[in-house]
């Protein structure tokens, strides 16, 4: 049987200190059977002492967005990280299955009931998007929610 390939869409892999954020909600998607594709972990083999190095890596995200079946993008922060933002809109044009984490309590929005930008609610269905929004390990683990749902069906 083929895993699910997911892209995991992140900013953690900039600060050592913040690497650390990574490895639970790495295991916490294998755990529900998906494969992980952590830009990170998957663009170490790419020289950033050649020049263009930039390019490449953008170059290697962007077709593993492409190239993946779904996306689980952390959006944490006030805005959440430009690069990520990019991602997810690549997911969305390509009609990915899409997944938001955010377990930051800021709000970011000028909206009552979306707690981050309206664009992003776009990959998401109107009505239900709450089951594709993650607050906590926990939640990524839950049964009921639409990742593993989307992960267990073929």
């Amino acid at each position: 049987m083929n895993r699910k390939k997911i892209y995991l869409a992140n900013p953690y892999g900039f600060s050592q200190q913040q690497k650390t954020l990574l490895p639970p909600i790495v295991q916490a998607l294998k755990d529900l059977g998906a494969e992980v594709w952590e830009p990170f972990e998957r663009n170490n083999q790419i020289d950033l002492s050649q020049a263009g190095w930039a390019y490449r890596v953008a170059q290697a995200d962007m077709n593993d967005v492409t190239n993946c079946d779904g996306i689980f993008a952390i959006v944490n922060g006030t805005p959440p990280d430009e690069g990520v933002m990019i991602e997810l809109g690549i997911a969305i044009a390509c009609d990915k299955a899409i997944f938001l984490f955010r377990d930051d309590f800021r709000r970011c929005t000028d909206s009552e009931h979306y707690p981050l930008n309206l664009m992003l609610f776009c990959g998401l269905p109107e009505v239900g998007w709450e089951n594709y929004y993650y607050t906590s390990l926990e939640d990524i683990k839950s049964q009921k929610k639409a990742l593993c749902i989307w992960l267990t069906n073929n």
